[in-house]
């Protein structure tokens, strides 16, 4: 009898365990798009041959290289941090990279090394941002992957992604192309 009981409390406990987990990470997402500071992005085109894979756009960027004065070593892969200022265009580029965790007055990003230029004077270092992908309804992606494509080719639109950041942890809110949502343009083709 008592085991019986055991196991049903054991189970209890995993059942309720196995809901704060995802409701913790769901919670600390929508705080974060509620108190975050809001940055904008610049997106980049991406390969063409394979840009939209199942539900989401894939996003590159523009101002995803930090050159390093001090040649400091960094290692491909490597988590490092990233202050995020904004520029006088209004766009998020990257002030400063760590391998330290940065003041908490920043704002700042763990980001991943993909690889580095070196070169007399500087290392250029090319950063991978936590947020390149952009997830979608499935009966819009089609047309919101028409929508960016578009608006990359011509050099009279401007793409960016909305990313709200807060004490080291990024959320990608949305993706604008000349300030309207990219699900606002894709949900428009699809009414027509």
């Amino acid at each position: 009898m008592i085991s019986k009981r055991l196991h049903i409390l054991l189970f209890v406990a995993v059942a309720l365990i196995q809901l704060y987990i995802p409701a913790g990470m769901i919670l600390e997402r929508e705080d974060i798009l509620k108190t975050g500071k809001q940055f904008k992005f610049r997106t980049a085109p991406v390969d063409p041959a394979d840009p939209f894979r199942g539900k989401y756009v894939a996003l590159d960027f523009r101002n995803n290289i930090y050159e390093d004065r001090q040649k400091r070593q960094w290692v491909p892969n490597e988590e490092i941090y990233a202050e995020i200022v904004e520029n006088k265009e209004g766009f998020a580029e990257i002030a400063y990279i760590s391998k330290t965790k940065p003041p908490e007055y920043t704002n700042y990003i763990k980001v991943r090394v993909l690889y580095v230029n070196t070169n007399n004077n500087t290392s250029q270092v090319n950063i991978a941002f936590p947020f390149d992908r952009y997830y979608m309804e499935e009966t819009k992606a089609p047309h919101a992957e028409k929508e960016y494509f578009e608006s990359l080719r011509d050099t009279g639109k401007v793409t960016f992604a909305l990313v709200k950041i807060k004490e080291g942890t990024a959320v990608l809110e949305d993706v604008m192309i000349n300030n309207k949502s990219l699900k606002e343009l894709a949900g428009k083709e699809i009414s027509k």
